[in-house]
């Protein structure tokens, strides 16, 4: 097995391990990895991540629910307001011309993936907390309903964007708030990839090599939040993410950028999809 192949694994590994063990980063983690580091194009990066987090996803929710971790009237006001911005985001991204949209992209998942680190450190290092404050329910679908949206355009956001909301606006306990999340990001997953991979097919090539590593992955990772504390997990990735956000931003703007190169022009590790 080829080096980059190996790499591809392991990178699928880790995000499903990140995605098990905090329910953060099927879009947040996926996406900037494909484009900054296997040089996807910004629209394939969705597509896999999206597709990517369906099935990783699809193991890990069970698990929480089995627990009695999701919340099922929670859950459902989320998809209100959710699947259907969902799928309105990945329809407004099919219907443009893709490399009219690099950057575009690169900025909205640079500065998704931004407020999501940076909220989530806010929750992690206040002392308190962030402090709840619930609000009547028929309100809840209207505020997760832009969530939805980021995520159909962008893959990413569900996860620490979700996560920021639910503790905020219901009076879920923290076990509760991952788990229902996490659920909430698989029908988000579900409907957005559903959408992107039948109007630009799926990049199966390092799709396949991801799952190899993340499906033994997300089962470990559920397993260690009764070992390893997901807070302490959840701060290494914000930091990480600073960073990772702060390059795909200015990859937007930086003058004369053309963006991440395709993976046909690749010569990286991207280069593999064509096998």
């Amino acid at each position: 097995m080829g080096y980059t192949r190996l790499v591809e694994i392991l990178a699928g590994f880790i995000i499903a391990l990140a995605i098990g063990i905090t329910g953060v980063g099927a879009g947040t983690i996926t996406a900037p990895i494909l484009i900054l580091f296997f040089h996807q194009s910004a629209s394939d990066a969705v597509t896999t991540a999206l597709i990517f987090g369906t099935v990783v996803k699809l193991i890990a929710t069970p698990i929480y629910m089995s627990r009695g971790h999701v919340n099922g009237k929670v859950l459902r006001l989320m998809a209100y307001g959710g699947i259907p911005a969902a799928i309105i985001g990945s329809l407004l991204l099919n219907s443009f011309d893709k490399n009219s949209l690099t950057r575009p992209i690169l900025g909205i998942v640079g500065l998704t993936v931004l407020i999501s680190a940076a909220g989530t450190l806010w929750r992690s290092l206040s002392a308190n907390g962030i402090t709840p404050s619930p609000i009547n329910g028929k309100w809840l679908p209207w505020i997760i309903a832009p969530i939805g949206f980021e995520v159909g355009f962008s893959s990413a956001g569900a996860g620490a964007l979700g996560t920021v909301a639910l503790m905020r606006f219901t009076s879920l306990l923290p076990a509760e708030v991952v788990g229902t999340d996490l659920a909430f990001g698989l029908l988000l997953s579900i409907s957005a990839g559903t959408i992107h991979a039948s109007m630009s097919g799926v990049p199966w090539a390092i799709l396949l090599k991801l799952l190899m590593g993340g499906i033994p992955a997300v089962i470990l990772g559920t397993q260690l939040t009764k070992v390893v504390s997901p807070r302490m997990m959840r701060l290494v990735l914000c930091v990480w993410l600073l960073y990772i956000g702060g390059e795909l931003s200015w990859r937007a703007v930086k003058p004369n950028s053309k963006g991440p190169t395709t993976p046909a022009a690749s010569t990286g590790p991207a280069s593999i999809t064509r096998n």
